[in-house]
Order: C-alpha cells, then structure tokens, then sequence
C-alpha cells in the first residue's frame, strides 16, 4: 500500500494507521463487491415480491454506494491509497459476487450473508480504530453497524 498524506496529519500512530487502513481496504473491496451484487439484485429480481425488493434492492445499493466513498475517503485520510482496481478488488474481497438472477428468497438469503461478511469486517475495524483513538473511524463503523443490524433484521423477516 502506497502512503499518499503525512499520517502525522491527523496525530494517530504510523503502525496503527497501517493497521487500520489495511482493514479499512478490505471492507472497501467487500462492499465493492457487496454493492454490485445489490445492483445484480435489483436488476434481476422477479415474482411476486418484485415491485417490493426492487425498490429495496436500489434504496441498498445506494446507501452502499456511499459507504463506498466513505471508507475509500476514511483511507484516504489515514494517509493510504483505497482498493480500487476491480482485479484487486475481486481478489481481496471476502463476498463473492452474486451468481443467482430472479429468486427473492435466494437473493435475500445471499445478500443477508453478504451483510454479516460487512458486520464482521466492520467490528474488527471498529476494535482497531478504538485501540488506536480513532474516533472518526469508530463513530463511521458504528453507523455502519446499527444500521445493517436493522436491515439484517428486517431482511430476515421477509425470509420468515
């Protein structure tokens, strides 16, 4: 990873940054990811339950759409480049991009994985940036958090 910024900028410790900047880019290449299974989704639902996940599915790829830019910027400010070569991105990513076209059921159950891939990488994140004193950082993973714990919770239901 290459250093863009003198991380004294922001008065955070160099290895800690790197720490963090390294987590930060794999949560960018997950929701890379996670973002364009969502547009998959919302393109190729189908059914019953169309006109509903359709608008779910595009209200979810644009909020994950600016988690994107969040998390890159997040890095940017650490002093490193963000994950942004699709090669790269599909390599260090930890969701899988999305081979099921049309079944609500399955694209629900698959984007709900595809949430709690996000979760996990942002609650390492979040006891990373709090050990470090990153205050920006653990308050950007607790929105994050609290707000895909609700989605989780609600995509769930629908599968019920």
């Amino acid at each position: 990873m290459e250093t863009t910024l003198n991380k004294n900028y922001i008065g955070l410790g160099e290895k800690e940054t790197k720490n963090l900047a390294t987590e930060l880019n794999q949560l960018l290449a997950d929701y890379h990811v996670f973002y364009q299974n969502l547009r998959a989704a919302h393109w190729n639902i189908k059914g019953e339950n169309f006109f509903t996940l359709h608008e779910k599915f595009e209200e979810l790829y644009n909020n994950a759409k600016e988690n994107v830019d969040e998390v890159a910027e997040r890095v940017l400010t650490l002093g490193y480049v963000p994950i942004h070569k699709l090669k790269d991105i599909l390599a260090e990513s930890n969701i899988v991009e999305v081979d099921t076209t049309g079944n609500d059921k399955e694209l629900v159950s698959t984007l709900l994985d595809n949430f709690k891939t996000l979760l996990t990488q942002e609650r390492k994140v979040l006891e990373l940036a709090s050990g470090a004193g990153d205050e920006a950082t653990v308050d950007l993973m607790t929105g994050y958090i609290s707000a895909q714990e609700k989605i989780c919770w609600m995509l769930a239901a629908f599968l019920k």
